[in-house]
C-alpha cells in the first residue's frame, strides 16, 4: 500500500485497528541526518513488546502498576520513497491477545476504559465509606456534646450544694461562736 504522507499512513492503520479491535501505539520514527524530516516510522498495536521496570535511581521508588503490554509483534512500518510517497515495508497482522469488537466498531471495553471504570467503583466505594464514617463522627460528637451537657448539669448541681454547705456551715459556725461567747 502507499500513502500521499505519513500522516495519511497513521489515520489509515488507526482507523484499521478501530475497526480491527486494538489500539494503536506510535512507535518508532527514523529521521534523516541532512534535515531531520521523518523517513520512516513504526506503528503497533499497544500491547506490542513488554514494559520495562521502572525504578527510580534518586527518590522514592515508582508504585508498580499493571502493564497493557502482552508482548503482540502486531506492527506496520511505513518509509517515504524517493517519489515522495509513503509506502508500507512491513505489516505484522497478528495479535496474541484477545481484539476487542463491538457492533459499531469501536473499543469500548480497552485497558484504559476498564482502569476508569474500576477507579470509579472505587471512588463510589471510598465515598460511601467516608459518607458512613462522617454520619458516625456526627453522631460521636453529639453524644459526646450530650454528655459534656450533662455532666455539667451535674457539676453545677455539685457546685450549689457545696456552696449551700458552705454558706450552712458558716452560718452554723457563727451561731456557735455567738452561743459559746465568742
Amino acid at each position: 500500500m502507499e500513502f500521499e504522507s505519513e500522516d495519511d499512513a497513521k489515520k489509515y492503520y488507526i482507523e484499521y485497528a478501530r475497526r480491527i479491535g486494538f489500539m494503536v501505539r506510535i512507535m518508532q520514527r527514523r529521521r534523516s541526518g541532512i534535515d531531520g524530516r521523518t523517513l520512516a516510522r513504526r506503528l503497533g498495536c499497544n500491547k506490542q513488546g513488554f514494559s520495562p521496570n521502572h525504578k527510580g535511581t534518586l527518590g522514592q521508588e515508582k508504585k508498580p502498576r499493571p502493564s497493557a503490554r502482552e508482548g503482540c509483534k502486531a506492527t506496520i512500518l511505513v518509509k517515504m520513497e524517493k517519489t515522495g510517497k509513503w509506502v508500507v515495508t512491513r505489516f505484522e497482522k497478528e495479535h496474541n491477545h484477545p481484539l476487542m469488537i463491538t457492533a459499531n466498531g469501536f473499543n469500548t471495553t480497552g485497558d484504559k476504559d476498564k482502569k476508569i471504570e474500576e477507579l470509579t467503583m472505587e471512588l463510589a466505594h471510598q465515598e460511601q465509606l467516608c459518607s458512613a464514617y462522617r454520619e458516625k463522627l456526627f453522631a460521636f460528637i453529639n453524644n459526646v456534646e450530650k454528655q459534656t451537657e450533662e455532666l455539667s448539669s451535674k457539676i453545677e448541681v455539685i457546685v450549689d450544694n457545696i456552696r449551700k454547705l458552705e454558706a450552712e456551715r458558716q452560718r452554723f459556725t457563727h451561731r456557735s461562736a455567738g452561743s459559746l461567747g465568742l
